[in-house]
């Protein structure tokens, strides 16, 4: 009956195992993300794992999650990053309820993969890792100890019996003595509010950077020419918001607002660059290695530009565009500088997250509108945006030029370089398409028949710009729109068209 007894005892136990392995598993990333974030910040363990997956994920793994869940693509992987691991310390605890010292190699090869990914980081290395997935290690170990005292194996005198049922003799074999199901759900419960504040608490930290704070005291000054050049951009704009076109209700404004403004990249946690840490650094095929501080840059950031940028992959009507005003230096003006050695193809520019791309070293010649930004609609890059500095190259996509967070330009060839995704299918040339969108009216709205409606939207060509907008109305004559005001080839144009309703669809 004893030997009834501890068998069916070990089914009631295997819960609170799982539970303290959860629970452990938990405490250790929560405190990884709070170091992490006390550090600088640098990302925490989920991070850096979710930025591996990134890297090394076949390219069809990528692609699944791009489809599947678009531009949810980071949240979703950030939180299957965090149930896999949970998912790991209950198999952990599970393990350790039958010996508590293979629960904690679970836990310690848990954290070396954190430790492995973060040393890989951009944004965090080495010696941050030491640091951050020890933390996150030793956490995880403590919980899972302090649990098993309630939920793990103890050492217990097991008789054995023969086969007429007398005991021969006892032998020590693992057990688990039952402990009061509310002490351990307590001690369990305080753990994962533990768990769940620290996130809380990084969150917090991380809001309260020293990159946001050094954003707010950026003060932007213009004199002289580009003065002037904002004046007129901002009578521009007061004369599209007031024109019949940029009137219309639900047409989008001639200037998208920073919050507004799509937001794409593979960043799964924004860097936080302090300018007062930071310098750009322009190298390779060029005669001259140049640094250059923000101080500096912010000093010779003199052009200001309206510039249409839109994603690769934005579909039809969709949302990833937005045009905005600029304001930086000349990437030739940087270039020159330095100088171009002969046979320097392509621009390669990166990431302070490691992050890079690069297109041909003409295009930042040819005239077009091709800026290290520092500032966005007249105020200083946000944090999203890439802050402290950005480049800005109009009429090519964002994946071949736009890098945010930029810490070098690096002159090379085009055949020695393939910038993030090229290796992942993505074409090498990207030059924007001329796209338009319909605004207004929106899928599904409806109207009585004869009611007059404003069909309108926005149309863009970065680089050669807008001239005709024309609309075509199910099967009917192609009919040419009337244009709003133009902030130059570089900016989208809004169109509109009156319509009168029909019966149908």
């Amino acid at each position: 009956m004893t030997e009834q007894t501890r068998t069916s005892t070990l089914p009631r136990q295997s819960w609170r195992a799982i539970l303290a392995g959860i629970v452990a598993a938990a405490m250790a990333l929560a405190v990884g993300e709070f170091v992490g974030a006390l550090a600088a910040p640098r990302p925490g363990p989920v991070i850096a794992v979710a930025n591996r997956v990134i890297d090394y994920a076949p390219t069809w793994f990528v692609q699944f999650g791009k489809d599947l869940f678009g531009l949810a693509d980071k949240p979703a992987l950030i939180v299957g990053t965090v149930l896999t691991s949970l998912t790991l310390g209950g198999l952990f605890g599970l393990v350790a309820r039958r010996q508590v010292q293979r629960g904690l190699i679970g836990i310690a090869l848990f954290g070396l993969l954190g430790f492995a990914a973060l040393a890989v980081d951009a944004q965090a290395g080495p010696i941050s890792a030491v640091f951050i997935a020890g933390a996150a290690t030793l956490a995880g170990m403590a919980t899972l100890l302090v649990l098993f005292a309630f939920a793990g194996p103890k050492d217990a005198l097991v008789p054995v019996v023969d086969a007429a049922g007398s005991e021969e003799r006892r032998e020590t074999r693992a057990s688990v003595v039952p402990v009061p199901r509310r002490a351990f759900l307590g001690w369990a419960g305080t753990a994962a509010v533990v768990a769940a504040a620290s996130s809380v608490v990084s969150k917090s930290v991380r809001g309260r950077s020293a990159a946001s704070e050094a954003r707010d005291a950026v003060r932007l000054q213009l004199s002289g020419d580009a003065a002037s050049t904002a004046a007129e951009i901002n009578d521009l704009v007061t004369a599209a918001n007031a024109h019949p076109v940029g009137a219309i209700d639900g047409i989008s404004p001639i200037v998208t607002p920073n919050d507004d403004f799509y937001l794409i990249d593979t960043a799964l946690l924004v860097p936080q660059v302090n300018p007062a840490n930071w310098k750009l650094t322009i190298k390779g095929m060029v005669d001259n290695e140049l640094t250059f501080t923000y101080d500096e840059l912010l000093e010779r950031a003199k052009m200001i530009a309206p510039v249409t940028l839109s994603c690769v992959s934005n579909e039809i009507g969709g949302g990833l565009v937005g045009n905005a005003i600029w304001q930086g230096v000349p990437l030739a003006d940087l270039l020159e500088e330095a100088g171009i050695q002969e046979g320097a193809t392509q621009i390669r520019s990166v990431s302070v997250d490691g992050w890079d791309c690069g297109f041909p070293t003409d295009l930042a010649f040819d005239g077009r509108t091709a800026l290290v930004a520092v500032a966005m609609n007249g105020e200083p890059l946000p944090l999203a945006h890439g802050f402290p500095v950005r480049l800005v190259v109009a009429g090519l996509y964002g994946y071949v030029s736009a890098t945010k967070w930029l810490s070098e330009i690096e002159l090379t060839t085009l055949e020695d370089f393939d910038g993030y995704w090229i290796p992942r299918g993505w074409s090498k040339e990207a030059p924007v398409k001329t796209q338009s969108r319909i605004d207004t009216p929106r899928s599904g709205a409806r109207f009585e028949a004869g009611d007059e409606v404003p069909i309108a939207g926005v149309a863009w060509a970065p680089d050669r710009g807008i001239t005709k907008v024309e609309v075509q109305v199910d099967d009917g004559a192609w009919e040419e729109a009337e244009l709003g005001e133009s902030l130059g080839i570089n900016a989208w144009r809004q169109w509109y068209l009156p319509w009168e309703a029909t019966a149908g669809s």
